[in-house]
């Protein structure tokens, strides 16, 4: 398969929209990352994404619509909660898990009864959703497992030969996956998946929000999941991830003890002083980290980094989403220093 480049004009938007509308797969940038769109009720089309990326058929995609007033045409229940966080939070980067119906197939919801909605803010794949009429199933655009895209070029390093176009919507804005939550009641939200609308962000319009054991611990092989990246081992490059709950200082003096020809640490912005050998930095706030910490990994396998070792983002706020990445990343292989 020839995969075009596509530019963010009408025209090439218009193409991008055509080729989903018949069936075809489609990179497409987010404010969050890039994902790759096919028609979510398009059951063919659906299977081409879980080829593409070689990702397991029990790991759900989130579909992305025009507004959220179409959610009630593709879910059969919306608790009066979901109705006022979407007035707060979409579009945005937030995805809510609710009971789908039948125009949603089963292997768009990785064999779930309930489905993942989101309206996504970045204007190109707002045009796109708006352009095709199709409610959107877009996973990341990346080989599953693999560090998520944040550029149209990351995305064509993975997915070249094996989609029909990436349209090129410069990098994303906030560099991590959005945030899934699901609702325990009518007054409880559970976080699934951690992203930049924070627990903190969430509590303003829900009495109570509960942050689930898995985004920290380990699933099961054969535990069902509700939200993508729960599962499986995640976000990871070639290289060997270690993450360090340490001091910029006691890393260092760690790594030196255990460094070696394609040992690289990644740290803090402003940590680099403390090491002067094959030494990358993704941020000095979690924000920063966030937005960053996808491209650093994947600049870690081209600098040929085989272990890295990372100091670890905070838990709080936007980093429990970064530490969230990363300890998948890692899998589940933290030091305490």
């Amino acid at each position: 398969m020839n995969t075009v480049l596509l530019k963010n004009n009408e025209e090439d938007l218009i193409k991008a929209s055509d080729m989903i509308r018949s069936g075809q797969i489609v990179g497409i940038p987010t404010e969050t990352v890039y994902g790759l769109g096919a028609d979510a009720s398009n059951e063919n089309a659906v299977r081409g994404i879980f080829s593409a990326k070689g990702r397991p058929a029990d790991n759900p995609l989130i579909v992305h619509l025009a507004d959220f007033s179409h959610a009630s045409e593709y879910t059969s229940y919306i608790p009066e909660i979901a109705e006022k966080l979407a007035e707060k939070f979409c579009p945005g980067p937030l995805t809510m898990v609710l009971p789908k119906n039948e125009k949603i197939p089963m292997v768009t919801s990785g064999g779930l009864d309930t489905v993942g909605i989101r309206v996504p803010s970045h204007p190109v794949m707002h045009r796109i959703i708006e352009l095709s009429g199709c409610p959107i199933a877009a996973p990341s655009a990346n080989t599953s497992g693999y560090p998520s895209p944040t550029s149209a070029s990351h995305v064509m390093n993975d997915m070249n030969g094996k989609i029909s176009a990436v349209v090129d919507g410069g990098d994303s804005k906030y560099g991590v996956e959005s945030t899934v939550i699901s609702f325990d009641n009518e007054n409880t939200a559970r976080i699934l998946r951690p992203g930049c609308i924070t627990r903190e962000m969430l509590l303003e319009v829900c009495e109570n929000v509960i942050i689930d054991r898995a985004i920290l611990n380990e699933v099961s092989a054969g535990e069902k999941v509700s939200s993508p990246g729960m599962k499986y081992k995640h976000y990871s490059p070639k290289a060997d991830i270690i993450m360090a709950e340490a001091s910029a200082e006691k890393l260092a003096e760690y790594v030196k003890l255990h460094d070696g020809e394609n040992v690289y640490s990644l740290v803090y912005t402003g940590d680099e002083k403390y090491f002067p050998h094959r030494c990358l930095s993704y941020g000095a706030d979690s924000v920063q980290q966030a937005h960053m910490l996808f491209a650093k990994l994947r600049e870690l396998d081209e600098s040929g980094a085989e272990k890295v070792y990372v100091r670890a983002p905070s838990a709080e706020g936007v980093g429990l989403a970064v530490y969230n990445r990363l300890i998948r990343a890692a899998g589940f292989e933290v030091i305490k220093l």
